[in-house]
């Protein structure tokens, strides 16, 4: 089920001192009548400028994006299903937001994104599992990253190239994200040959779908996979040094819990997670 809307909803948009059209919650849906609804129209500066990973403005010459398909390399297909478009232009699957346009995201429709969970147990310095004292149950720890943009602590993850594996997304965006420091490293070789290692194991899928994300808007919106990759005995990753990349400010081991305060509804997959591992909350 898609995630309703909260962070989609919140003022001013990311970036800017745009204000949102306020919707009330009985408004969100599309099947609810609001012939007075005016949104905001929004698109950053910068997507305007037509970075690389952008779509030209609808209308332009020689655009005549596919919607709901795969067009060329692009995925325009949601992970939702089958959205709306209305006049040529996408509508958010999930409902109104307050603002028309992309904001910060490059396509219109879906954007895709994939969000690597990268945990272990947590353990004494006998190695033993640590348990919470209150639940019983071990305690699971997951790389978080903090973001630059925003300061709150997230997954690492990022957006899907055209034409790119989700698989190949998830190692590529933990590398460049929470292993920074296999650049220029001595033991580089051997650092990759485990996350190799790891990323080969099998792997647990804990979302697909739809994401609550600041950045939406009625016609471009965030999607996402959501990958669990364990290491069950820790010794994967316990001699790989964290290290930040560029678009991360911090990056460190977390103890999964129902505190966990993070991006977008980055907690709703935390909280997945630990339902599936057995693990505290």
């Amino acid at each position: 089920m898609a995630a309703a809307h909260a962070k989609a909803l919140t003022s001013p948009y990311p970036g800017s001192q745009v204000q949102r059209r306020p919707v009330p919650p009985e408004k969100i849906s599309w099947a609810a009548d609001w012939p007075e609804y005016d949104p905001v129209d929004y698109t950053a500066p910068y997507v305007l400028t037509n970075p690389p990973w952008a779509d030209p403005l609808l209308g332009s010459e020689g655009f005549s994006p596919q919607f709901n398909a795969l067009d060329g390399a692009v995925q325009r297909e949601s992970l939702q299903g089958t959205y709306s478009v209305v006049g040529g232009v996408p509508r958010n699957p999930v409902g109104r937001t307050g603002v028309k346009g992309r904001g910060l995201l490059g396509r219109w429709g879906p954007n895709h994104a994939a969000d690597p969970l990268i945990t272990r147990w947590k353990q004494d310095s006998d190695g033993r599992r640590v348990t919470d004292k209150g639940t019983g149950k071990p305690i699971l720890q997951f790389v978080a990253i903090q973001r630059k943009d925003c300061g709150q602590w997230a997954i690492p993850g990022g957006m899907v190239d055209p034409g790119e594996l989700v698989s190949a997304t998830l190692h590529r965006e933990f590398c460049e994200e929470a292993l920074n420091s296999l650049e220029g490293s001595g033991d580089q070789s051997e650092s990759e040959k485990k996350i190799q290692e790891l990323f080969s194991q099998e792997h647990l899928l804990i979302y697909r779908g739809y994401v609550d994300d600041p950045r939406n808007t009625d016609n471009s919106w965030m999607e996402t996979q959501a990958v669990n990759y364990h290491d069950e005995t820790g010794h994967l990753l316990s001699q790989i040094r964290l290290e930040a990349g560029d678009d991360a400010g911090k990056v460190q081991w977390v103890d999964v819990s129902g505190d966990c305060s993070l991006y977008a509804n980055h907690a709703r997959f935390i909280h997945i997670l630990a339902q599936k591992r057995g693990a505290h909350w």
